[in-house]
């Protein structure tokens, strides 16, 4: 696959949304290394930013902080990196995100509630899952997903297709766009 080959700097070469267990990491970091451009998840700018894993920011600070602490995360990456980015999977709940998404090429990596469940787990310390991960799940999408499509210019269902698959997948929406870059 031809890699992007744009100056450093600028905005991101592709911007991955999805729930958590879409592989929006692994799925990345397999597009940056093609590419050969860095790779980012704006999770652990977050959790850098804050000194913290996520979960306590949501006990200690509660959930509003840590949306504000992710969309300030975004809107950084957003206009400095370019490479691939990875968004949390609640970041497109922000209208102001939403907005600054809409500059970029946005894939939605779909999955569904057995594989997210299978590659989350279901004792991950995701504090939006607390109780009954599959129904939190199920909820969380039914909030989310047009949300999600809203904000992509491509969406690629992930289940029962390998990391590799899915960044084939995904490049294959953005192939002729990414070549002349």
């Amino acid at each position: 696959m031809t890699p992007a080959t744009s100056p450093s700097g600028g905005p991101p070469v592709l911007v991955l949304v999805g729930p958590p267990g879409s592989g929006k990491s692994t799925v990345g970091r397999i597009l940056a290394a093609r590419y050969g451009v860095p790779f980012r998840d704006t999770d652990a700018d977050v959790e850098a930013r804050a000194g913290k894993p996520i979960p306590d920011i949501f006990v200690d600070e509660g959930e509003p902080h840590f949306r504000a602490l992710e969309h300030e995360a975004v809107a950084e990456a957003l206009a400095g990196h370019h490479g691939v980015l990875a968004l949390g999977g609640g970041a497109v709940l922000d209208p102001a995100t939403r907005r600054l998404l809409a500059a970029h090429r946005v894939v939605f990596l779909d999955v569904g509630v057995h594989d997210a469940v299978r590659r989350v787990g279901l004792d991950a310390p995701r504090p939006l899952l607390v109780g009954n991960p599959r129904a939190r799940w199920r909820e969380l999408m039914e909030q989310r997903r047009p949300l999600y499509t809203e904000v992509a210019r491509a969406v690629v269902l992930t289940d029962d297709r390998t990391p590799d698959q899915v960044a084939d997948a995904v490049h294959e929406h953005f192939a002729k766009e990414l070549s002349q870059q």
